[in-house]
């Protein structure tokens, strides 16, 4: 069967969208690094839809930091690959063109560098997960033992990282006399594009602190809210994309039909007209954000831990169960007291959009997917509101079960017997608390509330929070995940 290509679009499908706009004479004004399934469901498509509205040179040249699976998978395509959107009335397949190339940063690393000094380049866009930015979780800023900064700032010239690679970016425009670019971080974590400055600054500030000046003045870091379910693409995806387009396609990635951006304006040398996909603009995107992390990102991370024991695979299962199901309502509606005021948003509909976006049937979300990093995601997710409860002195109990639930997996076996990996950066670290603990359950709480740099001591330190947390655990550990739940449900 033939593969995905510039040649073969025209056999496609008439029931098959294809890019509507001349691909070759688009220059590449995007370099986004993480070039993964969330950016080829996300960012490349509003790119897709503004180019196809607007024109502009505004196609994308990928840069994956370690792996070369996508740029195999989509330079032989000519970066196209199809976008299959799962929803409750059927499946649509639409084939997107906004991705130029991909560079492999450990096969080509001067070829990254040349295509962030590029004149070209107006925006560099970043989706590489919460951890990799090497943030300091004890004081937010750059941590330099981290593993993708230490060596970047024994050897900034040849970078690893993606604060390094960009540092070293600014500093190869800076020198030949072009203009900076924008600085578009995409990952959930929160003022992001507050902590890519700080980030930025203090790593160019360690190598030469005229450059970091020049950074401060010129650079532009835009907040954004990103949102859409994005599972693992599987060997289902491209047997189906087969069926649908009609060829064969190795980078297809499968989404929901929702889908949300809200963007901070503030860019230094232009965008792309991503209004034409529906992003937002505003002054302040942090109402959008916290509303986002700590109602979606929060719920989606308790049910993750809790259904995962329980030996739900997938989000749809877990809200078929209706005990676990109440306890994904009630974790929504503590997120939301926590919240102020969100401009043109209420509340409670869009916690009955994400209810029902959950139970999509035709999304496979896995729960051990969402798990992974739980380190990096509970501050935002589950912390700071927690913090803010405490302060409140509202009811503990929906975020005493969630921060317990991610004790019990951090046991790192389920019921069964089967050990499974954490997939966190500070695994080590876990794995040792909790084999001190010889698997008391207010041991394990203790240790693992320790954890440096994760729980503020406010909240560490609260009585009814490590008592609350302990007692859910307790019943996780003695009684099964599947009692806790039904023991939780029926507060």
């Amino acid at each position: 069967m033939t593969r995905l290509s510039s040649a073969s679009l025209s056999n496609l499908p008439s029931t098959v969208a294809a890019p509507a706009y001349d691909r070759g004479s688009r220059a590449s004004g995007i370099v986004h690094i993480g070039t993964g399934a969330f950016h080829k469901a996300h960012q490349a498509v509003y790119t897709d839809d503004a180019l196809a509205a607007s024109g502009g040179d505004w196609m994308i040249t990928g840069v994956s930091l370690r792996s070369g699976d996508v740029a195999d998978q989509l330079n032989p395509q000519d970066g196209l690959y199809t976008l299959v959107v799962r929803g409750q009335e059927g499946t649509s397949a639409r084939v997107i063109g906004s991705i130029a190339r991909v560079l492999v940063a450990p096969r080509d690393r001067q070829a990254v560098l040349e295509a962030l000094a590029a004149p070209e380049t107006k925006i560099v866009s970043l989706t590489i997960t919460e951890k990799g930015y090497g943030v300091d979780p004890k004081t937010g800023g750059l941590d330099r033992a981290h593993a993708s900064v230490a060596p970047d700032l024994a050897a900034p010239r040849a970078p690893s990282g993606a604060v390094g690679y960009i540092v070293e970016g600014l500093r190869l425009r800076r020198e030949r006399g072009l203009p900076p670019f924008t600085a578009l971080c995409c990952d959930n974590l929160p003022h992001n594009g507050r902590v890519l400055k700080r980030l930025v600054t203090e790593f160019a500030k360690a190598v030469d602190p005229a450059l970091a000046a020049w950074i401060g003045d010129n650079v532009r870091f835009p907040s954004t809210m990103v949102d859409r379910i994005t599972p693992a693409s599987t060997d289902r995806t491209s047997a189906e994309v087969e069926e649908l387009i009609g060829q064969r396609d190795m980078a297809a990635v499968e989404t929901e039909p929702f889908t949300q951006w809200v963007v901070e304006d503030d860019f230094v040398a232009g965008r792309p007209d991503w209004e034409a996909g529906g992003a937002i603009f505003a002054r302040d995107v942090a109402p959008y954000e916290k509303m986002k992390l700590r109602m979606l990102n929060g719920a989606h991370s308790m049910l993750a831990y809790s259904g995962y024991i329980a030996g739900h695979q997938y989000v749809r299962d877990v809200m078929g169960d209706a005990a676990l199901a109440k306890l994904v309502k009630r974790q929504m509606s503590a997120a939301a007291a926590t919240l102020d005021p969100v401009p043109g948003v209420d509340l409670d509909a869009y916690a009955a959009d994400l209810l029902v976006r959950f139970a999509n049937p035709a999304i496979a979300h896995q729960t051990y997917q969402i798990a992974m990093d739980g380190t990096q995601k509970l501050p935002q997710r589950l912390i700071e509101p927690a913090i803010v409860t405490l302060g409140a002195g509202a009811s503990l109990d929906a975020y005493a079960f969630a921060v317990a639930a991610w004790m019990r997996y951090c046991v790192g076996m389920n019921e069964q017997g089967q050990t499974y990996e954490l997939r966190d950066p500070r695994e080590a670290e876990i794995a040792a608390l909790v084999g001190g603990a010889g698997g008391a359950s207010g041991s394990i709480v203790d240790r693992l509330l320790g954890l440096p740099g994760l729980f503020p001591e406010e909240l560490a330190t609260a009585p009814e929070w490590s008592n609350a947390v302990k007692t859910r655990l307790e019943a996780m550990l003695s009684q099964g995940m599947r009692a806790a739940i039904e023991r939780e449900a029926a507060r």
